[in-house]
């Protein structure tokens, strides 16, 4: 096995659909998030590795340059390589493993734990649909919930809905993005939440993280720990000037081992995220098995889809999923899924065909069409500091296109400008 030659790379393109209140909340921005392709290694020995990559949202693509250049190559000759991008990497790692006859975090350093924490993950919701996601998620054993946290939500009251339906040990992290802007709006708000929700024992980049000076204050003002994304600031900065309590972590498996040897020499916890389906999440438990200060919760967002691309799910127990212990990365691919979602390379499906209305209670109305960046949507013109933040009361209604002429005018407007009334 030693000698193992890589002789061909199958490129599989699928679109794996959301579950329903996925679909109905995470398109408003993040509508290519069900787009997949399923990389298989095959060698001359009869042995594939498998892997995935994310297509829209990926810390690396896999180049078509990369795939030529693994042919003929021995596979234990590209451990540690991410130049390959994710989902070839991912299947490298699963076929030395099975070549080796050993579970993938054998080859990533000493065990240090047979079970990882993991948590569930969902967009902001209403609380009727947030109320379900907990629901669902203390079915399968989920003692932790990320909740994305945004402006147009009245997070205060829906946090206090969602933390008096669970058990006092089941936690909370909430996800801002830097919604709260600077330390001024942020300290207060996060204060009110403590009161409120004492379950909540994380809040995730609350404001900029570029906003060295306005962090420190946060963390300084705060009982709560502060998550921020490894790398910026600098890591060097975000030590000297004691900005969070720890950090999220994802990527290749290089960088990925390599921040969390760094947040380990400076005793800061973290999370990994690595977000895909149960490929991924097998990957992220391997490499969550031996990182020392692996300690909060992981993410993978797999339970937001109808289908993990494997042929058993991975079991949640208690708030931790146990590292699989069977050759490579532990699990098995679901061929007949993978045939039942097949599309096209390239394929990208289209934005809803939804409107989204922002009301506060003094009456004020804003319509917005999906997605941002290249458009005026919700998150771009909360974030341009246009819209009062988290405010109580405030809600979000969603307009299908219905057909009529006035849904198509307003789209037309909303495309151009957020429409006030």
């Amino acid at each position: 096995m030693t000698k193992l030659t890589i002789t061909t790379v199958e490129r599989i393109w699928v679109e794996v659909p959301l579950k329903e209140r996925h679909a109905r909340h995470l398109t408003r921005e993040n509508w290519d998030w069900t787009v997949f392709e399923v990389l298989k290694v095959h060698t001359d020995a009869g042995l594939i590795g498998v892997g995935e990559t994310m297509c829209y949202y990926t810390w690396g693509r896999v180049p078509q340059a990369q795939v030529d250049r693994v042919i003929g190559c021995s596979p234990f000759e590209l451990l540690d390589d991410d130049s390959l991008g994710a989902g070839l990497q991912m299947a490298i790692y699963d076929l030395v493993g099975k070549a080796l006859e050993v579970p993938c975090y054998r080859l990533f350093g000493p065990k240090v734990r047979d079970e990882c924490p993991i948590s569930w993950w969902a967009n902001d919701m209403s609380t009727e649909d947030w109320i379900e996601e907990i629901r669902e998620a203390l079915s399968l054993g989920y003692m932790s919930a990320k909740l994305k946290a945004r402006p147009w939500r009245d997070l205060v009251a829906q946090m206090r809905t969602l933390a008096g339906m669970v058990p006092s040990d089941f936690v909370f992290d909430s996800d801002f993005n830097g919604f709260l802007r600077d330390a001024a709006a942020g300290v207060p708000y996060l204060l009110e939440l403590e009161r409120a929700v004492p379950s909540i024992t994380i809040f995730e980049s609350p404001i900029p993280q570029g906003d060295v000076a306005g962090n420190a204050r946060l963390r300084r003002s705060i009982t709560r720990a502060v998550a921020m994304h490894y790398g910026s600031p600098p890591i060097e900065t975000a030590v000297r000037e004691d900005v969070c309590d720890g950090f999220v972590i994802g990527g290749g498996v290089a960088r990925v081992r390599a921040q969390g040897a760094v947040a380990a020499a400076f005793n800061k916890p973290f999370w990994l995220q690595m977000v895909g389906t149960g490929l991924t999440t097998a990957l992220m438990l391997h490499l969550g098995a031996t990182l020392t200060h692996a300690t909060w919760p992981a993410v993978s967002c797999h339970e937001i889809y109808q289908d993990d691309l494997i042929t058993e799910r991975i079991p949640i127990c208690q708030g931790y999923a146990r590292v699989p212990e069977a050759p490579g990365l532990g699990v098995t691919l679901d061929e007949e899924a993978v045939e039942r979602y097949r599309v096209d390379e390239g394929y990208r499906p289209p934005a809803p065909p939804n409107l989204y209305r922002v009301s506060w209670p003094s009456g004020l109305r804003v319509t917005y069409p999906p997605g941002k960046g290249d458009i005026m949507g919700m998150w771009d013109d909360f974030a341009a500091g246009n819209r009062p933040l988290f405010h109580p009361g405030v809600r979000v209604e969603i307009l299908p296109d219905d057909g009529s002429p006035a849904w198509a005018e307003l789209n037309a407007r909303a495309r151009q400008a957020p429409v006030r009334d």
